[in-house]
């Protein structure tokens, strides 16, 4: 059995999802593990803070509080106000319903608090299942989790880098096939809807029906094919070939 954790779980589903207690009933039997998630649905709030109004946070059990921030908040209310003094060993973002793959990651509030975690450079990783169905069981997909965390040390990963793991639908079976992948790439079409309301004005659902690029390697091929993805993501967005390439030429002024 690894060393005993202090680990922060978070997620964008709401504290009452099935996902993110099942990730805390898991790894609460093996750590010290304490919750802090919104208290309610904060899907695509992206790496979003709250800085327009006062946040409110309220212990709801033991080592679980909500507030009516976003995950982003979380992680930044845990580190600097919950812990006090302490420091969590590890944070876990999750269990995210629905998979949160390619370039969904840019808006992703499950996916902002493991970036989040990055930024303060403590070990996280943020985890979703794809093709999401309500009353799904999420303790196998804990149970994958808490494998990570057990073996995060000796995966030696940078402080400033990331795991996003996506997991495919739970079928009964133990999750054991998995993989080392990449960022994919998809398209939405149809992404803004126009509708008529009863009185005739004009409004908009932003939505649309995904089209991925099922290139081997990445996130979506391998959870396309039934198994478990694992992709490791850096903060760094500088492009240093394209950096390299500018650094030759010169603007005109």
């Amino acid at each position: 059995m690894s060393e005993k954790k202090l680990i922060l779980i978070t997620n964008d589903d709401g504290y009452f999802s099935d996902g993110v207690n099942a990730l805390f009933n898991t790894l609460a039997s093996r750590h010290e593990v304490f919750m802090v998630a919104p208290d309610r649905e904060q899907s695509a709030s992206s790496h979003s803070l709250t800085l327009d109004r006062p946040l409110r946070v309220h212990k709801i059990d033991e080592n679980k509080y909500v507030t009516d921030g976003t995950p982003t908040d979380c992680v930044m209310l845990a580190v600097h106000l919950i812990f006090g003094k302490r420091r969590p060993d590890m944070i876990i973002s999750g269990i995210n319903h629905g998979a949160n793959m390619g370039d969904d990651i840019t808006y992703s509030g499950t996916v902002a608090a493991a970036i989040e975690g990055a930024i303060l450079r403590i070990p996280s990783v943020a985890v979703s299942m794809a093709n999401y169905e309500p009353r799904t069981p999420m303790t196998r997909a804990a149970r994958f989790a808490a494998k990570i965390v057990d073996q995060y040390d000796s995966l030696e990963i940078p402080p400033s880098v990331f795991l996003n793991i996506n997991l495919p639908l739970d079928d009964g079976t133990v999750y054991r096939d998995y993989e080392f992948t990449s960022q994919g790439f998809r398209r939405y079409k149809d992404i803004v809807i126009k509708k008529t309301d009863p009185r005739g004005r004009p409004y908009y659902w932003i939505g649309g029906e995904p089209e991925w690029k099922n290139t081997q390697g990445t996130d979506f091929a391998c959870v396309n094919e039934g198994h478990v993805s694992v992709t490791p993501m850096c903060l760094e967005f500088t492009d240093m070939h394209v950096l390299g390439n500018l650094k030759s030429r010169k603007l005109r002024l």
